[in-house]
């Protein structure tokens, strides 16, 4: 008896760590497969062609259109952190409503970023904005 307590006990506390010690990791998974390969594991971007998501302004005035970006790609130029970029974003119209809100809350949170937490229902409003 005692023996299971400790088994359970040792599993919930497991489970509490993992939650605790990266709670974006969904939105870290799917920025490493979709967004990764252009803006760089560490958001960086490409120099002079794909902008950095790191501290990047466009993030913070823009929020409402973050969605719609990642959802239906993004042409024409932009300017981030004082810089033009012209490269043409991909759209991902197979993600989920779901999928976008971790990216975007993982984008918010990595690399020293602190642009707070974006709800489903945010992320579904924003994207009915921009259909």
């Amino acid at each position: 008896m005692q023996r299971s307590l400790l088994i359970v006990l040792f599993f919930v506390m497991t489970l509490v760590w993992a939650c605790q010690n990266n709670p974006y990791q969904q939105g870290e998974i799917m920025y490493g497969s979709y967004c990764a390969n252009c803006h760089m594991e560490d958001g960086t971007g490409l120099r002079g062609r794909i902008p950095p998501l790191v501290k990047s302004d466009y993030l913070k005035k823009h929020p409402d259109e973050i969605a719609c970006i990642i959802r239906y790609g993004k042409t024409g130029e932009i300017v981030v952190n004082g810089k033009k970029y012209s490269e043409a974003m991909p759209g991902e119209r197979k993600l989920t409503d779901f999928e976008i809100a971790n990216i975007i809350n993982y984008i918010h949170q990595a690399w020293g970023n602190d642009y707070g937490f974006v709800k489903v229902q945010t992320v579904q409003k924003a994207l009915e904005k921009c259909k």
